[in-house]
């Protein structure tokens, strides 16, 4: 098993003086830190109009502020918003391909369509039609990074034939991903040979279990819409740890209940917006029925890492368990954690947890090779 880390850049109000600046710059030096430290992947969220929940509107501003910064941690964008009211494709494609140059070789691209109607609504969009527009931009982005020239009649967008540039430093191109919340986008992301990013923490470990056994069988049997597949679930927790039970119980809490309570003034597109494009709950409603209120007697859920080394260790085996290749942990939110202990949390976490699971702590790995696609071992299938 691998670990990653998540930013959401959330900002707690009053947004007066230096508080979007100090939240930006805490979340540089955790990534510099993780990079230090093994973890493996930074993830960097796209959001609009969410206030308080997520200030991230530049993620690929901030992910190249972290290239800079780090030297193997993977830089990764994730979800981009696949829509053309918000992300013209060709844009995202020559984004993209600027963050591989910059990073020498370190992107991960990850793809969604957004599931609040607080961003869709905000720019005018059909709910209707992003995921038509989400399986266009799939489709096109690996040819716009591989094909010397790119021409396209379509749904959302059209062109005449462009050098699109600059190219990806990765051959043939950057992993892919899809942001999985409702059942069934496991499934979109297995038969276009996509990985999965599950960020929904309302789902039962059995549930988790049966989903990933079936993306796992569906994957063998995809059409892959890049030039390879990538087989790699990841999902989204939360991370702190600390020797004393109690203090890190109390403080893992107050982690989950700050994203819970930024997260209950979003709207979900089916709060707001009757559509058979969403048919499943997202995101925030599962987070609001599941882990809103406080943890009576301070129990800990299985499925959360926060807690002793022991107990955090115990939560990985378990996802370990139904097949999960990548925990990336939040491990501040709306800034209820001061910034020394959150890196104290993530030190311990590298000293005690990581070398359980083979990722070695407080010793840096060997450096990717530039320009190679593979960031794991269950990574790659070349396909002709």
């Amino acid at each position: 098993m691998k670990f990653g880390l998540a930013f959401e850049l959330s900002v707690p109000r009053p947004f007066t003086g230096t508080a979007e600046q100090d939240v930006y710059r805490r979340s540089l030096e955790q990534a510099r830190l993780g990079d230090q430290l093994g973890f493996d992947q930074a993830w960097v969220v796209e959001h609009h109009f969410m206030e308080e929940y997520s200030h991230s509107s530049g993620p690929d501003l901030f992910l190249a502020a972290i290239a800079a910064l780090t030297e193997r941690i993977r830089v990764c964008h994730g979800i981009v918003v696949c829509v053309p009211e918000i992300n013209p494709v060709i844009r995202v494609a020559e984004r993209a391909a600027v963050l591989d140059v910059l990073s020498g070789g370190r992107l991960e691209f990850g793809t969604g369509r957004s599931a609040t109607w607080t961003e869709l609504g905000g720019f005018g969009v059909d709910p209707e039609e992003t995921k038509k527009t989400w399986d266009e931009y799939v489709r096109v982005l690996p040819k716009m990074w591989t094909q010397e020239r790119f021409s396209y009649q379509g749904r959302s967008f059209s062109m005449p034939e462009r050098s699109i540039l600059p190219k990806p430093v990765q051959k043939p191109h950057p992993p892919m991903w899809v942001a999985v919340t409702a059942p069934g986008t496991e499934l979109d992301a297995a038969d276009r040979g996509l990985g999965s990013y599950g960020v929904s923490l309302s789902s039962t470990l059995s549930d988790q279990e049966k989903r990933i056994a079936e993306y796992r069988r569906r994957i063998q049997l995809c059409d892959p819409v890049g030039e390879f597949v990538n087989e790699q679930v990841n999902t989204v927790n939360f991370l702190y740890c600390h020797e004393d039970e109690e203090t890190a119980l109390s403080t893992g809490q107050q982690l989950v209940t700050g994203f819970s309570s930024a997260a209950a003034q979003v709207l979900d597109i089916r709060d707001s917006y009757p559509t058979a494009a969403y048919r499943a709950p997202g995101l925030l409603s599962s987070i609001r029925q599941d882990i809103g209120a406080p943890t009576e007697g301070k129990r800990r859920p299985e499925a959360l890492c926060y807690g002793t080394p022991d107990q955090i260790e115990q939560s990985l085996r378990r996802w370990e368990s139904v097949g999960v290749d990548r925990v990336v942990f939040m491990v501040n939110y709306l800034e209820v954690i001061e910034q020394g202990a959150v890196l104290d949390s993530m030190k311990l976490f590298a000293r005690e947890v990581m070398p359980r699971f083979g990722v070695k702590g407080f010793e840096l790995a060997e450096p990717p090779t530039n320009g190679s696609a593979v960031n794991g071992s269950r990574l790659v299938e070349t396909v002709s």
